[in-house]
């Protein structure tokens, strides 16, 4: 059976961040760190690092969170609606609300939930200069 329920009643919902890029010590480090821009034509369902990794001074210089294996990954803005599932840990941009399933969650079905769900999540979006979606609740 199914039941109505808000996207953080199945797992934690992070929003993620970018360190400063004037400091270039920053970046090209160890730690994986998605953009929308990544996953824009991008076709698998797991992703195990972007374009740009950050570095650990990245890391702490930034409100960025380190999301476990599994988390998927939603971007909500620029656009809205790109989807992947972690396949190791990593950290994303101020672009993403990414969710952290938590026990009771299966991460494919909250995937294809995602997915499934994208025109109208997309459709709650607000914003003069791009449309965002400001949480997924």
């Amino acid at each position: 059976m199914w039941k109505n329920c808000f996207i953080s009643d199945l797992g934690d919902v992070v929003g993620g961040a970018t360190p400063p890029t004037s400091n270039p010590n920053n970046y090209d480090g160890d730690i994986s760190w998605i953009t929308p821009k990544d996953l824009s034509n991008y076709n698998e369902r797991y992703i195990t690092r972007g374009e740009r990794n950050i570095t650990e001074q990245g890391y702490k210089n930034c409100s960025a969170q380190i999301l476990p294996k599994g988390s998927v990954l939603f971007s909500s803005r620029a656009p809205i609606g790109y989807v992947a599932i972690a396949a190791n840990e990593m950290c994303t941009n101020q672009g993403f609300k990414s969710i952290i399933p938590n026990e009771n969650t299966d991460t494919l079905f909250l995937y294809y939930l995602l997915i499934y769900n994208r025109p109208r999540i997309e459709s709650m979006g607000s914003g003069t200069t791009f449309k965002e979606v400001s949480g997924l609740v």
